[in-house]
Order: C-alpha cells, then sequence, then structure tokens
C-alpha cells in the first residue's frame, strides 16, 4: 500500500510552478513547488550577503552553539525528512533514516573542526616580527546538491559553510527538493534570517547562482557533464570550487579468509540507493582462482533484494529516481550484453507487487566484463555489478586505474605487499581495505580525476575551500 502524498508546497518564489512525484507510484504527485525567478535569485543573494557580515563577526564558540542548536531541530524532524526522502527519491524508510542520522553525524563533528581552526603562530625570519597565518570566512557560498542524497549531500554544505562563517544558499535537486525545504524550515526557526536560503528549479537558476560576483565560493555535487559546465563558469570570476562527481568504484578480491563477510560488504556498497550513489561499488576485479566463487556469491546476494515501495515492510531496495535513469541503466546494461558480457541474474525492469507502476530495475550481476567495455569504464549509476578478472598483481593495478573516475576503492587482501601497493598506487581520494567503503564523519570525503575538483567535503581539509588563508607579519 503507497504511503499518502505529504503534499509538500513550499517556495516563496514568482517562477513557473513545478511537481515532484514518487517513483515508486508515479502518478503520485508529493510536492509542487514555486521555481525562483532572475529577481528572486537577486533577492536571495543580497540577503545572503548582508546576513553574512553580521554571522562572520561572531565568535567561533558562539557560532557553533546556535549552530548546535540548529542541528537539534533538525534531529527533531527525523521522521518528516525519511518521509520525504522516500516520497521523493524512493529509497526505503530504513535507509532514509540511517542517511538522516549520518548528515546530523557529520555536521555535529564539522562544528569541532571549526573550532580548531583559527590563527596560528608560525615561525619569524626576522628579528622583532611576529608571524600568523590565519583564516577568514570565505563569504556567500553557492551550493547545488543531487537527487539521490536529499540530506546528506546537501547537508555537507551547510554545515561546514556556517560553521566556518559564512553564508550558503542551495539550490536543491529539482527531483528531491522537500528534504532542503525541511532544512531550511529549521533554519528558519534556529538560525539568524537569510543565513541559510533556497532557490528553487534547473539549469537556468543553478547557472545564475554560479555565476553571481557576490558568491565566493560554489560547492556542487552531481555528474561529471554537470561540473566541467560550472567550473567553466567559475572561473569567469574566478571563483572557489569544490566539485564532487561522478566514480566507477572497484573492489579487488585478491585473496580472503571470509569471502562471504567480503561479498557481503561489497553487496552492500553496490545495491544501496539501488546504486544511484557516487561511491557505490561497480567493478569488482577478482583474481581468477576466485572469479566462480565470487560471481555465484554476487548474484546470491543480488538475489535476496526485495525491491518495492520504500514504505513496504521488508523492502530492501527501493525504485531509480526517475524514468530517464531507468532508462539509462536499461541502456547501459543491454550494451553490456551486446559488447559480450553475460548477464547472471536480473538484466531488465521488474514490476513488484508493492508498486508495480515504479520505476524498479533488476539487481544485475554482468561477468565476462572486459576491461575496454563501456560497462567496465563507465558510470551506470543503477543496480549492476561487473565482474572482471585477472591473473597478476599487475593487470589488477592496470584495470583498477584504467577508469577515468578516482573517487573510492576497496581491497581484499591479506597479503602485506599487495595492500601496501594498494595504499600507494591505487589512484582514488578515497581507499579502504579489508571492508566496504563507508566513510566515516570525520574523514576527508572526494576524489581525484574526473571524480572531484578542490577541496575535499567533510573533515578538515575543507576549511581550504570554506575559509580564505592570510599571511600577517607584525613588526615590534
Amino acid at each position: 500500500m503507497a504511503k499518502a502524498a505529504a503534499s509538500y508546497r513550499f517556495g516563496n518564489g514568482a517562477g513557473e510552478a513545478f511537481e515532484t512525484r514518487n517513483p515508486a507510484h508515479p502518478d503520485q504527485v508529493v510536492g509542487i513547488y514555486a521555481s525562483s525567478t532572475r529577481e528572486d535569485v537577486e533577492r536571495t543573494l543580497e540577503g545572503a550577503a548582508i546576513a553574512q557580515r553580521s554571522w562572520r563577526a561572531k565568535p567561533q564558540a558562539e557560532r557553533n552553539a546556535i549552530l548546535s542548536g540548529f542541528l537539534d531541530t533538525l534531529e527533531r524532524r527525523t521522521d518528516d525528512i525519511a518521509t520525504a526522502i522516500t516520497l521523493e527519491q524512493g529509497k526505503p524508510t530504513a535507509e532514509a533514516r540511517a542517511e538522516a542520522g549520518k548528515s546530523i553525524g557529520e555536521a555535529r563533528t564539522m562544528l569541532s573542526h571549526a573550532l580548531a581552526v583559527g590563527s596560528s603562530q608560525a615561525a619569524a625570519a626576522r628579528p622583532g616580527f611576529r608571524n600568523i597565518v590565519s583564516r577568514r570566512p570565505r563569504g556567500v557560498i553557492a551550493a547545488i546538491s543531487p537527487w539521490n542524497f536529499p540530506i546528506l549531500t546537501p547537508m555537507r554544505k551547510v554545515a561546514p559553510a556556517l560553521a566556518f562563517g559564512n553564508a550558503i544558499v542551495l539550490k536543491p535537486s529539482e527531483y528531491t527538493p522537500a528534504t532542503a525545504a525541511i532544512i531550511e524550515e529549521c533554519a528558519r526557526e534556529s538560525l539568524p534570517a537569510n543565513l541559510l536560503s533556497l532557490v528553487f528549479g534547473g539549469g537556468a537558476v543553478g547557472d545564475q547562482l554560479v555565476r553571481d560576483r557576490r558568491v565566493r565560493g560554489i560547492t556542487f555535487t552531481g555528474s561529471v557533464s554537470t561540473g566541467r559546465k560550472i567550473y567553466a563558469a567559475g572561473a569567469e570570476n574566478l571563483v572557489e570550487l569544490s566539485l564532487e562527481l561522478g566514480g566507477k568504484n572497484a573492489a579487488v578480491i585478491n585473496d580472503v579468509t571470509d569471502l562471504d563477510a567480503a561479498v557481503d560488504q561489497i553487496a552492500g556498497a553496490a545495491f544501496q540507493c539501488a546504486g544511484q550513489r557516487c561511491t557505490a561499488i561497480s567493478r569488482i576485479l577478482v583474481h581468477t582462482r576466485l572469479r566462480d566463487a565470487v560471481t555465484e556469491a554476487v548474484r546470491q546476494r543480488a538475489e535476496r533484494q526485495v525491491l518495492g515501495d520504500g514504505f513496504a515492510a521488508g523492502v530492501t531496495m527501493g525504485p531509480l529516481s526517475h524514468a530517464a535513469q531507468l532508462e539509462k541503466v536499461a541502456s547501459m546494461v543491454a550494451q553490456g550484453k551486446a559488447d559480450g558480457a553475460r548477464i547472471v541474474t536480473g538484466g531488465d525492469k521488474v514490476r513488484p507487487a508493492s508498486a508495480p507502476e515504479g520505476y524498479f530495475y533488476a539487481p544485475t550481476v554482468l561477468a565476462d566484463v572486459q576491461p575496454g567495455s563501456a560497462a567496465a569504464l563507465e558510470e551506470i549509476f543503477g543496480p549492476v555489478i561487473s565482474i572482471l578478472s585477472y591473473e597478476t598483481e599487475d593487470q589488477a593495478f592496470e584495470i583498477l586505474n584504467s577508469v577515468g573516475y578516482g573517487l573510492t576503492a576497496a581491497l581484499f587482501s591479506n597479503q602485506l605487499g599487495m595492500v601496501e601497493r594498494f595504499v600507494a598506487q591505487c589512484e582514488t581520494g578515497m581507499l579502504h581495505v579489508n571492508h566496504g567503503t563507508i566513510p566515516d564523519n570525520h574523514m576527508p570525503f572526494g576524489g581525484i580525476k574526473d571524480s572531484g575538483v578542490g577541496a575535499y567535503s567533510v573533515g578538515p581539509s575543507s576549511a581550504a575551500f570554506y575559509t580564505t588563508e592570510h599571511s600577517v607579519y607584525v613588526k615590534a
């Protein structure tokens, strides 16, 4: 039984209205939103610039106390947030609640990082001088977030932006804006006016936002193609950027003591959010001696997934988020088969009993995938795992690093030499040894190559994006 639509209605913009729909039940309208006009964006940015001047003047401890209250307000809305996520994005409610919990945990960690950033004494090179390195808030931050993590990704931008003394204007995806609207409601209750603002709409709104000269930092999470456009737009004003883009993440299974435990972690990383995660494991590189055992183990876990409405009992995987994404995944699997891959399981759209009209695709395992094929190189962003095999360590690392992306990867091995080589040579921003690709709340999160540009989100290194650095020389 589908949960009743929440009828979210948000936005003070004067532009055209747009709807969001439940991907499990596409006929169900979840929300109606007012798009922001050019004048709306102008007013929002002006208000943010004024609010930031007062906010940056507050001592860090005072900012943290205010933000802690904001996070308390947000945490009390966990049920509302989880409901909004399941209705607009589709993921099961347990997964939605876990996303909300992790977002609050990361945000609280960012408050402690902000307390640790300030002025530091540096060695003087001349008699009578005192050298200081200080950091200041950057100003107004423009943030554009995607549809796959409606609370986690926005809060990875909101929390550090505000903690380091900035104002932020957030444009959420037009597919999943309800959660961002809840964030703004909580901000109106507990933060100074205009410190956190929303604009709604599509590419035109985002383009105006990132090109405005009042914006001094742009943070974006999404596709590589859109990231390139934002990078070019930001360059016009020489604005600092932090871009978190796609991934084609691999798990290398070389030798393991407990194969089932390893595959459990890989399957979890592959099928969470129906594979619509930048950190999803979408490639398994396995030594030939373990190939058949791994293929069978992955098949079993794929077939255990229960697809359906995220509110239905026992469901472990929701739908893909919209029709275009469903068609893309189906097309990529068809291309994989045409390139010689063998479909072990899945490989088609499905109609679960709890939501037969939804955008569902069966968890799919592709075997005999060739390293140069699209299934091995391109981001699919769906519940699809490609299995490739290798004979030697050199082959494993050649395949591992052959993709244009560089976000995250995992190695399962008990051989010290293999582990050390992986840590030294794997071309990703995040590396995991003998466990899945789950990141900690306090560690830097980001990628290299086509997976990212600029300072990582989360962790102490985020200060490099959200603040400016200043060398100060004081002569006695």
